[in-house]
């Protein structure tokens, strides 16, 4: 087990679209074969894969490892309790949807709806 540090001091995330797994590894400070380990055990966290099943993590995909390695190495939560938390996280992100994001975007619908009409 890696010994406990802080996301803060993780190297800054590149402004690339895609990263490898040895180049994420470094990023979050975390083995590769461990990577692999949490794709099973964590239904967020899924790479594109593309030819001889490389994979190529998105920037959204290393935010989501580091807050992995964060609630497993640093706050102490188990593989259950982590994935448990990270979809009680999702699941409140779902829900509360600021009010005024839902009255923009329904006028954003009502707008295209007049269009097609026409």
């Amino acid at each position: 087990m890696l010994e406990p540090s802080h996301n803060n001091e993780l190297p800054v995330i590149p402004g690339k679209r895609y990263f490898t797994i040895g180049e994420v590894s470094e990023l979050c400070n975390v083995k590769p074969h461990v990577l692999r380990y949490w794709e099973q055990e964590f239904p967020q966290l899924k790479p594109v894969k593309r030819r001889g099943n490389r994979r190529y993590y998105q920037r959204q995909d290393v935010l989501m490892i580091r807050e992995i390695r964060s609630l497993l190495y640093e706050q102490g939560y188990t593989i259950g309790g982590a994935r448990l938390q990270l979809s009680e996280e999702q699941s409140k992100d779902s829900k509360s949807l600021d009010p005024q994001v839902i009255k923009h975007l329904r006028m954003e619908l009502e707008e295209v709806m007049d269009i097609l009409r026409d």
